[in-house]
């Protein structure tokens, strides 16, 4: 009988401790990509096989391995890309929560394989994905257009949450979820606008993803629609605080509302116009996207736009597995329903 491989004989073989080895196996933050590919190698080379990888996010995910033999009513593996730790901050991670869950009963199990910044300039798998085990690929906070394109070559079902900016005009030929990213930033706008706010700037690099850029189209065409001019300087493309804090430092004027990409930026630009000695929303109004805990904790408690994670999940499971059944269906672009909540960094007296 083979003997299981632990840890620690991973860790021996290696000549590194075993704390390092648990956290290249269990994808935690704080080790260089480079040792932790050297560490899943070894571990793949010796037949480590119980990669749990469940990130910042307990309970997301459990391989079938020799030692763990595969349970009656099995499928498959559904592997989770992504190139962040979603950490419970992060929209996805309550959806995933529930997307796991869901497909456990449908008999499959899912591994979540980070991709490295070097995976993405070498155009390579990350070294715990074995093609020949996985029955789909649904991709979150991937949003390189050529790895992308990529990854729809390998002949695996797909499904994207959210993705690469489409400011191109093309689209992957892939299934694609979205958030609705239009409806509630029309609905704000057009309610700053009846307001007598007409001074409407957006703060996010809209060429980060495609919701970001759903995002900014949504507020720049409404501004147009409504026949008021949009302000380049009230414009900030960045997703950087330290750009953040100096164009707003710059500016000569601020305008009446900030709309950010998600409620990181809102945070971020709270904090930036505090510096310059502004007040939300007394002097600059604030809404942000998401519904992070962020935004209700912010002092003030940041407007912002609900997504709906339970539907999103439901909805991926649906993508994910029809496409699994019948693989030559066309491919699908889906949006779930968001919801615009009003709170005190955009209160209108």
């Amino acid at each position: 009988m083979n003997k299981k491989v632990t840890i620690q004989d991973i860790a021996d073989a290696l000549g590194i401790s075993r704390n390092t080895v648990s956290k290249a196996i269990n994808n935690s933050e704080g080790l260089a990509d480079a040792t932790r590919e050297k560490i899943l190698l070894k571990a793949v080379e010796m037949g480590y096989k119980q990669f749990s990888y469940v990130n910042t996010l307990a309970g997301i995910s459990a391989s079938s391995s020799k030692e763990n033999p595969t349970p009656p009513g099995f499928r498959g593996e559904i592997a989770l890309f992504t190139g962040l730790f979603l950490t419970r901050s992060h929209f996805a991670s309550l959806m995933l929560d529930k997307f796991q869950r869901e497909i456990s009963d449908l008999g499959y199990t899912m591994n979540t394989h980070r991709i490295t910044d070097r995976n993405l300039a070498d155009m390579t798998l990350p070294v715990t994905f074995q093609k020949e085990q996985v029955k789909a690929i649904i991709c979150i906070e991937m949003f390189d257009w050529d790895y992308a394109e990529m990854l729809c070559n390998l002949g695996l079902p797909i499904l994207f949450v959210d993705g690469p900016s489409k400011k191109s005009g093309r689209s992957l030929p892939a299934d694609q979820l979205y958030m609705d990213n239009t409806t509630e930033i029309t609905r704000f706008v057009n309610d700053m606008l009846k307001n007598n706010l007409t001074r409407i700037g957006f703060i996010g690099n809209h060429n980060h993803c495609q919701s970001f850029f759903e995002r900014y189209t949504a507020f720049y065409l409404t501004m147009l629609m409504a026949g008021q001019k949009v302000e380049d300087q009230f414009v900030i493309n960045s997703n950087t605080l330290s750009d953040i804090k100096s164009q707003i430092a710059s500016l000569d004027e601020l305008p009446d509302v900030f709309i950010c990409a998600n409620d990181f930026l809102a945070s971020d630009t709270l904090q930036a116009l505090t510096a310059v000695g502004k007040r939300v929303p007394d002097d600059v109004k604030l809404c942000g996207f998401d519904d992070s805990a962020e935004s209700r904790m912010s002092r003030p408690p940041i407007t912002t736009i609900h997504i709906h994670t339970q539907i999103m999940a439901f909805t991926a499971v649906h993508l994910l597995i029809s496409r699994i059944k019948h693989p030559f269906l066309d491919f699908r672009i889906v949006h779930t329903e968001t919801d615009l909540i009003y709170r005190d960094s955009a209160k209108i007296d």
